[in-house]
């Protein structure tokens, strides 16, 4: 009875564990398609902006002529305002400095906007490769690991009894992986109901695998343990 119970258990710790990594390896590729996809967005729009620049290469050259102009008339305005005699001479120069230095801003985010993207593109860039990188070494990790588990399993199944394999494998589709419930309390650890009395105390001293009335599953009885036995196996 002990060595039926350990293999099951076993049975379902490794399908459990083999059930994780699989999720896991199926889940690294749409995660790399999914920064991929962001990736190409921001690509799309930069390619966007550029074209906008380009097509507006005219506007783009008289905003810079302008721009000149702005500064010429800045540095005869800074020139006469050295002159003002009153401060509403010397406000109204300031003023229309601060006027021609608005202007020339204007002209500014249209190279500033595209070098900004490509600055931000090659840096997601960078990091969407760092995460494929990191996304490819835990694939590989996970393959390695479930062909070791797989192994595992092979050689565990080859040893139990018929029987036994195909009641844990109808269990284990019934209940998407839990085939081994703990009984304790007199209760049956995974749906919670409580156990005919006479069924735990059979259940106890047992030689066969005994299933849960309720729920199907196999049953294992963990006797309680006191503060004293606690202590000495720590000891």
């Amino acid at each position: 009875m002990a060595a039926d119970i350990e293999q099951v258990t076993r049975l379902q710790s490794l399908d459990l564990k083999i059930a994780e990594l699989e999720r896991e390896v199926a889940t690294l590729p749409k995660h790399v398609a999914q920064i991929e996809k962001a990736l190409d967005a921001h690509l799309r729009r930069l390619e966007a902006d550029r074209a906008a620049l380009t097509a507006n290469q005219k506007e783009r050259k008289r905003l810079e002529d302008d721009a000149k102009v702005e500064s010429q008339k800045i540095s005869k305005l800074k020139d006469q305002m050295l002159g003002a005699k009153t401060n509403e001479q010397y406000r109204a120069f300031q003023h229309e400095i601060t006027f021609c230095e608005d202007s020339i801003r204007e002209a500014e985010p249209l190279d500033a906007n595209v070098k900004k993207a490509e600055v931000a593109l090659k840096e997601e860039k960078q990091s969407v490769e760092a995460e494929k990188a990191q996304a490819r070494e835990r694939t590989a990790v996970d393959q390695k690991q479930l062909e070791e588990l797989r192994g595992e399993r092979k050689t565990l199944v080859a040893a139990l009894k018929p029987q036994t394999l195909r009641d844990y494998e109808r269990i284990r589709k019934k209940w998407h992986g839990t085939v081994v419930a703990e009984a304790s309390d007199g209760r049956c650890g995974a749906c919670q109901i409580v156990l005919r009395p006479q069924f735990f105390q059979d259940l106890r001293h047992s030689d066969e695998l005994m299933f849960c009335e309720s729920c199907g599953r196999i049953l294992h009885y963990n006797p309680p343990v006191s503060f004293e036995q606690d202590l000495a196996a720590h000891q």
